[in-house]
């Protein structure tokens, strides 16, 4: 079969053979008809994910969407090693295959379940929102931070602050649920400024897409302004601008910052999975937004690196 195989580190992945799946007890195989691109799949790809194996070669891609021998329609997460999700053929765990609403389209949940569990677990799983709370999204002009918006609003959070480096994306966000926008520029006293008035009027949970001086400059203005007493649920997600912070130990001891990360092994797997389920089950009733290119898998080395323009590339399979 044909699949997107990364045979050495530092390698881009090759469209070419590679052996057919046989499924074993408690597991399911896949006939992929779409597969989405994300950083994590790049990441794992090139073994710079904490969840990297480190074993070659490999399939990349880490779920997808197809169909089951019976003829079922599923989502599927984690498929098992050697073999990902960018193939014609794939095998996972069956208690990790999800049915797919009827009214889901292929494309669209291929394209959204990774960026969407994202935000769906941070805040279901670790910051548990509760209804009428103000969530802070770092980093929300990306594909996650944009669907992060709109998922806080579905489940009940009644002001949304979003940062976002350009400024057109940013000031979009408020067709999408954005009551707030603030332009991540470069004077770190502005920013502190315009974060401590924030967290001023209040702020229950933080969102992070970003980490690096972003995340530093909200630490410390949550530390500095947030009430005393009341705690700031800043949830770790994504590390685009960076993957170390400096943070100064005071801004732990002087607030009541509750700082914690969410992703593969802060969440137990199967609370991720039904994380994913409810996210998937939303998507049509809730009307959530992404925008999608399709690219047969066969042009895999030419999209790998190429310009998204902002869309979510899936490959498709045949």
């Amino acid at each position: 079969m044909k699949a997107a195989i990364v045979r050495a580190p530092a390698q881009m992945p090759v469209y070419e053979d590679f052996a057919e799946p046989v499924p074993g007890p408690g597991e399911s195989r896949i006939e992929v008809t779409a597969a989405a691109l994300s950083p994590i799949v790049k990441s794992r790809a090139s073994g710079g994910h904490y969840s990297s194996s480190g074993q070659f070669p490999f399939i990349v891609g880490i779920d997808g969407v197809g169909r089951l021998d019976d003829g079922r329609r599923v989502y599927f997460v984690l498929p098992k090693a050697p073999y990902g999700s960018m193939a014609e053929r794939t095998v996972a765990p069956s208690a990790q295959c999800l049915a797919l609403p009827d009214e889901l389209d292929d494309m669209t949940a291929a394209a959204i379940a990774n960026p969407g569990m994202s935000s769906w677990a941070a805040l279901t799983e670790r910051a548990r929102l509760k209804i009428g709370e103000t969530v802070l999204i770092n980093g929300a002009t990306g594909t996650a931070g944009r669907l992060a918006v709109q998922i806080a609003r579905h489940l009940g959070a009644k002001k949304i602050i979003a940062t976002g480096r350009n400024k057109d994306a940013l000031h979009s966000l408020a067709a999408l649920g954005a009551d707030v926008t603030i332009p991540l520029v470069e004077n770190e006293a502005a920013l502190e400024k315009s974060f401590k008035e924030q967290f001023a009027e209040g702020v229950d949970i933080v969102l992070d897409y970003l980490w690096g001086k972003s995340a530093e400059c909200l630490l410390i203005a949550g530390a500095k302004a947030g009430p005393d007493g009341v705690p700031i649920r800043f949830v770790q997600i994504g590390s685009i601008s960076g993957s170390d912070i400096t943070l100064p130990s005071a801004v732990l001891r002087s607030s009541s910052i509750e700082l914690m990360g969410s992703g593969i092994g802060s969440i137990a797997l199967d609370r991720l999975i039904g994380a994913i389920d409810g996210l998937l089950q939303a998507t049509v009733p809730a009307g959530f937004k992404i925008a999608v290119r399709p690219v047969p898998l066969s042009d895999v080395a030419l999209a790998w690196n190429s310009d998204d323009g902002g869309l979510r590339t899936v490959f498709t399979m045949g």
